[in-house]
């Protein structure tokens, strides 16, 4: 007799496979309405794409998902009920737009530009980008009215559409790594208007102060998970990955790669949707489920924290945020990570998308030296040569995460395949931070999932109401946002070709009336000369 048969089965109400802020959010929510559940977690820790770690040198470091900030209501609520506090990320001092080898300090959303052509074609970006993202239903993207034109068409081929000079181009490049992980050339045009428009716009999205990277939590946002697990107790199983899920037409039942078995009423997959292909389904996905799950790959990114025996850039006038145009350089983008009492003075910055997969193949004492030279070459100083410590978390080698920050659709994907990424499957429901509609990639996004996922198996249990599945979070008192807003000029100046055509029109409205003139002036002079003789 096979020996597996014998393994005794765990009844829950209900199976959870994944251990990050999702799959916990929603066993926390289950919980707490009565019903029994059972988180499978393949790692030997809970968190996800988070992930705390702690030390003498750095007290507490995370080197995953890490910042919240003003909208983000859902996080935010769940950290408090927990007892997990925030502080403000550092921007007192100025930014740095670091492009070409020259250093320009400032201070906003998105560095300033000199050259008045430059200047339009940056301000047309953004509003652009804007104004399409407006046209893309948050929870329903492929029904906007141009979904599949621009879902046909990469970021790139949209930039280059958008923008006239080659200094917007660039940095239209760098935010779209910055904010994606991936490439222009890689990612849907729709998916990522979409993406922005669901975090707020461009300026929410990309801002330190009143944006997406306002705050983080004091002692690591890994306390979050780690709380809510404590909270579970013996209803969180660590290092059992999922590999078998069965369905009947009343149970649903899971094996780990272990060969411990579970059974539920329902379950709920928390885990990035490409990692569902190291499970085998029966009865199969869905076809289009199953089409859906091959095409989107995870971003790629190695984060770095690089601490110092004082925060120097602060005695020079900079807050340590530095945004770096520069194909030699292995970081893009950086935030200041010192701890919120000044201790432990550090520069956190990330290696992106087509970079991380560049140097993915050095020794971290390599990358380590990189990092440090242009730190040096950025902020002018040979301080930056000499680090206490050096910290880093390469996202693409994580077998249960596969990237980060999210998982993102190539061309020609979103539209087809969006419609299904929460669509249940029988008793299998779906969560996951790709399954938000606001906030998604970030882990306010991870929460909304989750607690959706778990209002939907309630519904299906009968004890809630199909109206109750999907709710707002009230605005944090705590952490309220501003409006975002646009100056006259934003809004009302025009782009480099509205620019040119108006010129070109005034330069020949301007001849034709100068030629005219001549013409009259010349016939006055024929006739005063007539006169004459």
């Amino acid at each position: 007799m096979d020996q597996r048969q014998k393994t005794p089965v765990d009844k829950k109400d209900v199976i959870i496979i994944g251990g990050g802020l999702s799959g916990l959010s929603a066993a926390k929510l289950l919980k707490e309405a009565g019903v029994s559940v059972v988180v499978l977690e393949a790692r030997d820790r809970v968190g996800g794409r988070t992930l705390t770690v702690k030390g003498p040198q750095f007290q507490y470091v995370d080197l995953g998902g890490a910042y919240v900030g003003p909208t983000q209501n859902g996080i935010l609520r769940l950290a408090k009920e927990l007892g997990v506090q925030n502080y403000l990320v550092n921007e007192k001092e100025q930014l740095i737009h670091h492009v070409k080898g020259k250093t320009y300090p400032f201070r906003g959303a998105f560095p300033p530009m000199w050259n008045p052509i430059v200047y339009m074609d940056y301000n047309s970006l953004w509003r652009t980008l804007d104004d399409m993202g407006e046209e893309i239903p948050c929870d329903a993207p492929w029904s906007a009215r141009h979904a599949v034109r621009w879902d046909n068409m990469t970021m790139k081929e949209l930039i280059d559409q958008l923008c006239w000079t080659r200094a917007a181009k660039e940095f239209a490049t760098l935010f779209v790594n910055v904010n994606v992980t991936s490439e222009p050339h890689e990612v849907s045009a729709l998916w990522f208007l979409w993406y922005v428009k669901q975090c707020g716009g461009t300026k929410r999205i990309f801002s330190t102060s009143n944006g997406g990277q306002e705050r983080k939590f004091v002692g690591g946002s890994g306390q979050i998970s780690d709380r809510m697990a404590r909270q579970l107790g013996d209803g969180v199983r660590l290092n059992q990955p999922a590999v078998r899920l069965t369905q009947s037409d009343t149970a649903v039942y899971v094996e780990t790669l272990h060969g411990d078995k579970y059974e539920g009423a329902y379950v709920i997959s928390a885990i990035p949707p490409g990692l569902s292909m190291n499970i085998h389904y029966d009865p199969p996905l869905p076809p289009v489920r199953n089409q859906l799950i091959q095409r989107v790959p995870m971003g790629s990114i190695i984060k770095c924290m690089m601490y110092y025996k004082q925060a120097f850039w602060r005695d020079k006038g900079y807050c340590g945020t530095m945004m770096i145009e520069d194909e030699e350089s292995p970081i893009s983008m950086t935030l200041d990570d010192t701890k919120p009492d000044g201790s432990c003075p550090c520069i956190m910055g990330f290696i992106l998308a087509r970079k991380a997969r560049h140097l993915i193949h050095l020794s971290k004492d390599e990358r380590k030296e990189r990092v440090c030279q242009i730190y040096a070459q950025v902020l002018g100083t040979k301080e930056a040569l000499h680090p206490v410590h050096y910290e880093e978390k390469d996202w693409c080698e994580e077998q249960y995460s596969g990237g980060c920050y999210s998982a993102y659709f190539p061309p020609g994907t979103f539209c087809q395949f969006s419609r299904v990424l929460r669509e249940p499957f029988g008793r299998l429901y779906f969560a996951g931070t790709e399954t938000a509609t606001r906030w998604s990639g970030y882990m306010d996004g991870a929460v909304q999932a989750g607690e959706r996922a778990a209002r939907e198996v309630l519904h299906s249990m009968g004890k809630i109401s199909k109206a109750e599945i999907w709710t707002e979070d009230p605005e944090s008192q705590e952490v309220p946002s501003q409006p975002i807003t646009a100056s006259f000029l934003e809004e009302h100046l025009p782009s480099v070709p509205a620019f040119l055509t108006v010129m070109g029109v005034s330069t020949v409205l301007i001849a034709t009336v100068t030629a005219l003139g001549m013409a009259a002036f010349k016939k006055d002079l024929h006739l005063h000369l007539f006169n004459l003789i």
